[in-house]
């Protein structure tokens, strides 16, 4: 499957977002209804069951194929993905000929026209106005993209934002063959007044096999850990954590001291200092919410920031987005509405006289 493609549109649930730890919850009325089957019947459930774990053991096999295609397909798109970092950047100028871009969308040609023309006067008023220098390769473009995405903005403090100027690409790295299956987001920058490093990493590690305890549970392959990187950071910038100045009274002298302390500050490079899964599958629900959002935003990252960032940029990928969750929303109203009418049949069978 190639990079970006969702699992869903290969007929596939969505790869990797299973909750950590997240089982399929079984209703009692299932166990119940099987405890009621007759013994000769029950037996042959037990076989299908046989049956629907090797299918799982197959479908496991399928998606580590998926993974490799993934790979394979990863190399063929890099090339691409590495021009748009030189554009981006500046480092290459596209020629008139890959800048040529013709939209079927009539109201944007309209609205570009009338662009160009209030282009022309505000020109015209600017002739006398000494000249300005032209701006390199596209500023902010990934700055631009975490502050439009919401799952992006909600972890941006303003704090981040100087930093967040450098970032120069976003690449996405598969395991190699043989290896546990996981993927890298790494975060290239440019050298800056923040950091030493020249590229953060985030590594998401997979889990693509049915569990032994509860087979039937399998939907896929799921995110099951992450592991973030060292920040070298330059003394004094360190956006991650804060200094507090607090005053201390001397129980027995009534002096006062004041003491200086680092405590933790919300910023996006916290993203790489996640909170580490428990060994022993326990974590609280604070944690536990925490540790399934960052999987959610990793796999944001692969799926879709990476593969479209130009359609991020510029909006229209969120429109895209906006419109999913529409029809979503839609569905869910019908199906509430659908119930509610039941329930109206219901009461209009009930007969008060029973």
């Amino acid at each position: 499957m190639p990079l970006g493609m969702d699992a869903t549109k290969a007929g596939k649930g969505d790869q990797g977002m299973q909750a950590p730890g997240g089982q399929m919850d079984k209703p009692v009325s299932f166990h119940f209804l099987e405890s009621m089957l007759p013994k000769v019947v029950k037996r042959r459930v037990h076989a299908l069951k046989k049956l629907q774990v090797q299918c799982a053991n197959i479908e496991a096999k399928f998606y580590e194929e998926v993974h490799e295609l993934e790979r394979k397909y990863a190399a063929l798109y890099q090339p691409l993905f590495e021009k748009r970092r030189d554009v981006v950047t500046g480092t290459v100028e596209p020629t008139d000929e890959e800048c040529e871009w013709h939209s079927d969308r009539e109201e944007e040609e309209e609205l570009a026209e009338e662009v160009k023309e209030k282009a022309a006067i505000e020109d015209s008023k600017k002739e006398e106005a000494p000249p300005q220098e032209d701006p390199k390769g596209i500023p902010e473009f990934w700055l631009t993209i975490f502050k439009s995405v919401d799952m992006l903005s909600d972890m941006l403090q303003e704090h981040d934002e100087p930093i967040l100027k450098h970032l120069k690409d976003i690449q996405v790295k598969f395991s190699e063959p043989g290896q546990p299956m996981s993927f890298t987001l790494e975060f290239h920058f440019e050298p800056n007044g923040f950091f030493n490093n020249a590229v953060l990493t985030k590594v998401y590690k997979m889990k693509s096999e049915p569990d032994t305890s509860d087979p039937f549970s399998f939907e896929g392959p799921e995110i099951i850990d992450c592991e973030g990187c060292q920040i070298d950071w330059h003394k004094g910038k360190d956006v991650t954590v804060k200094t507090i100045k607090k005053k201390q009274k001397h129980k027995g002298r009534g002096t006062v001291r004041t003491v200086t302390k680092q405590v933790p500050n919300d910023s996006f490079f916290n993203f790489f200092n996640p909170v580490k899964v428990s060994p022993d599958g326990e974590m609280d629900e604070d944690s536990e919410f925490t540790l399934a959002t960052d999987f959610e935003i990793g796999h944001f990252f692969r799926e879709r920031i990476v593969p479209r960032a130009v359609l991020y940029f510029t909006g229209e990928a969120l429109e895209d987005d906006e419109s999913f969750e529409e029809e979503e929303l839609e569905e869910g109203d019908e199906e509430e509405q659908d119930d509610d009418g039941d329930d109206d049949d219901d009461e209009g069978d009930f007969d008060p006289k029973a």
